[in-house]
């Protein structure tokens, strides 16, 4: 049963698709980029993002989405998009990574959105998810959730071949993450604070010769996890997940999404168990990808586009007439 629903997810058919769905939502955020309203941006982009994906030839069902479907209209966790022929898949998708970053023009604001079979991505619940990433090339389990902050650096540390000062480490600049720092700065590690776009935060890592991040860890969105693990999964690199509940209505919406093991620790191929394909569009300026440029009566994008079936990575370059 799953080589027939692997068989028929046409990746490669689907890829352009996904990235032309990826673009749409950047291109629709153009003029409200450093406006201050970061509504008024992700509602652009979640319009167009729909409207694209409405054209794909799939039974597609959002399974990372804008929220459940009494908080958001569309985009909603469980909607059926696209035309309704082709392959049954799953979706996870964030119209706009980033809604502040895009209201103040700050870098590093994203399109995102990832395709797999259906069935094949972790349903996670909009509740916070404990991260931990590094990229590609060590040996599995290098790193490990359950390990200290300093474990963790020493671990990578020796795997590259260098001292602890030598690592660099991506952290969501949150209070909840203060204590966690402060081991970081005993330890001596080069700390990179981000303030929104842990997707973004985690797909440094796959590319610390281009960014700089050698390793993400800290507390985010589930649901970015998600996203994050199928990056990782096209491009390489680890990434371990563990669901965290304030209070026992984010446990029922853990367990109404399937979810029995509360304390769980999810692999990136625990959270993206198929093949996958991923697009990313850069909104604002970032290490990852360019932003969006208006020149004269066109907008440019640049967008990374990916299949882990094949471990291909594109970089597009698309210009459009404004309408």
């Amino acid at each position: 049963m799953n080589q027939k629903i692997h068989t028929e997810f046409a990746d490669r058919m689907l890829s352009l698709g996904l990235a032309r769905v990826s673009e749409a939502a950047a291109i629709a955020s153009a003029r409200l980029i450093g406006r201050g309203d970061e509504k008024a941006a992700d509602q652009a982009a979640v319009n167009a993002m729909r409207e694209q994906l409405n054209l794909l030839d799939i039974k597609g069902v959002v399974v990372i989405g804008e929220g459940e479907r009494d908080e958001a209209p569309m985009l909603y966790i469980g909607e059926e998009v696209g035309s309704g022929k082709g392959p049954e898949v799953d979706i996870a998708l964030d119209p706009l990574e980033g809604t502040t970053l895009t209201a103040k023009d700050m870098p590093n604001a994203l399109t995102v959105i990832a395709m797999g079979p259906r069935g094949t991505m972790l349903h996670a619940p909009d509740v916070y998810m404990d991260k931990l990433a590094i990229g590609p090339g060590f040996a599995p389990g290098l790193v490990d959730l359950d390990m200290s902050v300093a474990e963790r650096v020493k671990a990578l540390a020796d795997a590259k071949g260098c001292g602890p000062e030598d690592i660099k480490v991506c952290v969501l600049e949150r209070p909840r993450h203060e204590a966690m720092l402060n081991e970081l700065r005993e330890v001596g590690v080069q700390i990179r604070l981000i303030t929104d776009g842990d997707v973004a935060g985690v797909i440094h890592c796959a590319e610390s010769e281009k960014t700089g991040i050698d390793m993400y860890m800290g507390s985010g969105g589930a649901p970015e996890g998600v996203l994050a693990a199928a990056a990782l999964k096209c491009m390489g690199g680890q990434i371990q997940g563990r669901l965290l509940f304030r209070n026992d209505d984010e446990r029922g919406r853990a367990a109404a999404a399937g979810i029995t093991d509360f304390n769980r620790k999810y692999s990136r191929d625990d959270m993206v168990t198929a093949d996958v394909i991923f697009a990313a569009t850069g909104v604002t300026d970032g290490s990852i990808l360019a932003g969006l440029k208006r020149r004269g009566e066109y907008t440019e994008t640049e967008t990374i586009l990916m299949r882990s079936r094949t471990g291909s990575v594109r970089r597009l370059q698309y210009r459009t007439r404004d309408a």
